[in-house]
């Protein structure tokens, strides 16, 4: 990857980590260029997202434990912030622990 593509893919990276509407709106942005450096930072926020709705409705939505919603919000907001970084530094950070799963998953979705 050229530091041409990073340059030119860095704005849509940093949006797809605002919310999962910014996922979708740099995954469709990113269709017309096919910017290998925004589509790596747009499949790990995606999963990222929605690891966080799925972990949210599957497991911690069915109990009451404060300590419990506090380290899942915890871990997301710590991967976020690792994989935002990156995108604003114009780095290509995996997420520790998911990202390269993230990768493996979505790699023929977003390519």
């Amino acid at each position: 990857m050229t530091e041409q593509d990073i340059k030119a893919g860095s704005k849509y990276a940093v949006v797809s980590y605002l919310t999962i509407f910014g996922v979708i709106i740099a995954f469709y942005m990113n269709n017309e260029q096919k910017n290998p450096f925004t589509a790596f930072h747009i499949r790990q926020s995606l999963g990222l997202w929605l690891t966080l709705i799925i972990v949210n409705l599957a497991i911690v939505s069915n109990f009451d434990i404060f300590m419990l919603r506090v380290s899942v919000y915890v871990f997301f907001i710590t991967l976020w912030f690792y994989g935002f970084m990156g995108a604003l530094s114009g780095k290509l950070n995996l997420a520790p622990l998911v990202g390269k799963l993230y990768q493996n998953i979505f790699s023929k979705l977003v390519s």
